[in-house]
């Protein structure tokens, strides 16, 4: 008995020194990786003294927005060997959608856990670093940036990269936010495949909303277009109506759904439509306001404003660069956002070449 109750014991000790062991190399992994969180209180001695000091080296590149455009252009940096820090708060704008498309090699991924996986390969590049944290405030100017993150720590830059995204603007109607990216999105391109030949609704937003009704043919020939209170032109209505789409008038004041899966839609008239899925285009609006504080030029689009840029990607102010649904005025997506990020990585390491 007395055997037997040792063996157990040691048992028990090797299984803790095992879970010791994994927990040990799970932080390792971590560090590795570079995903750090400045702490949310400072610390007395040493360590902390270190710490600050280290955080305000001067980089190569800071990029605010560590999603799509992000980390593409981190990866372009990365294996230039140029030091960066992602600034990132963990809050893409397809957070909502269960899937993402259109991105060769990721096609019908959960978009993040492509994310996810990104980062782990960012891990082999010993000059990213990674940081969980909000940017609040940017000064300086070309080859000396400085940023100040929700954290209170600082942090110094040659270069910057904006890619912090938009937000959409959910209207204030019952049920649209909760069917937000499950039966209620923006892209036919992103989502147009898997919904096929079923019925499509359109809410009016713009004149673009015309072309939208066109493109729209490729993937159903059931389609209804709600006016949603705007007066669409006569000329417009007529070409509607030689393509068999029906228009409905009447403000939309409720979607009616089941678990975000659209039902009908409710208009203020008191009739209530019935569709499979709804395209629509809110408002947005950029998800910070450091582009503000900097007097960055912008461009208006047809929900909103985006960030200028020229042919490299660089902002109206010398050594900041833009890239992503920040910077893109039409059709934003997962592939744009890439393409830009790693673009704008490229021309912000080619201008510090001397």
């Amino acid at each position: 008995m007395r055997k037997r109750i040792c063996r157990t014991i040691d048992g028990l000790k090797y299984e803790r020194s095992m879970q010791r062991r994994t927990l040990l190399k799970l932080a390792a992994a971590l560090s590795a990786i570079g995903i750090a969180r400045a702490p949310a209180t400072a610390q007395s001695g040493p360590s902390s003294s270190i710490r600050n000091t280290e955080f305000t080296t001067m980089n190569d590149v800071i990029i605010i927005g560590g999603s799509f455009a992000g980390l593409a252009a981190a990866l372009q940096l990365g294996r230039a060997r140029r030091k960066v820090t992602v600034l990132d708060t963990g809050l893409p704008r397809n957070l909502f959608a269960s899937h993402s498309h259109g991105l060769l090699g990721h096609d019908h991924k959960p978009p993040l856990d492509i994310l996810a996986e990104a980062r782990q390969q960012l891990a082999r590049y010993p000059t990213i670093k990674l940081v969980g944290a909000r940017a609040e405030s940017v000064s300086g100017a070309i080859d000396d940036f400085t940023v100040l993150t929700s954290e209170g720590e600082s942090s110094r830059a040659r270069r910057l990269i904006l890619s912090y995204g938009v937000a959409d603007q959910m209207p204030d109607v019952p049920g649209y936010a909760e069917s937000w990216g499950t039966s209620i999105v923006p892209c036919p391109y992103c989502d147009g495949f898997e919904v096929a030949g079923q019925h499509w609704g359109l809410v009016w937003s713009s004149p673009q909303s015309h072309n939208q009704a066109r493109l729209f043919h490729d993937w159903t020939d059931k389609l209804t277009l709600f006016a949603d209170g705007h007066d669409i032109p006569p000329d417009i209505q007529a070409d509607l109506a030689r393509r068999n789409i029906p228009v409905v008038n009447g403000r939309i004041v409720e979607i009616s759904h089941h678990k975000g899966h659209i039902a009908t839609v409710n208009l203020a008239t008191g009739r209530n439509v019935a569709v499979d899925i709804l395209f629509a285009n809110p408002r947005t609006k950029p998800s910070a306001s450091l582009h503000e504080s900097l007097g960055l030029a912008t461009v208006p689009t047809p929900v909103g404003i985006v960030l200028k840029v020229d042919e490299r990607r660089q902002t109206s102010m010398p050594g900041i660069y833009a890239a992503g649904d920040l910077a893109t005025p039409f059709l934003p997506s997962v592939t744009q956002a890439s393409s830009q990020g790693a673009m704008a990585g490229i021309f912000a390491q080619q201008s510090m070449v001397v």
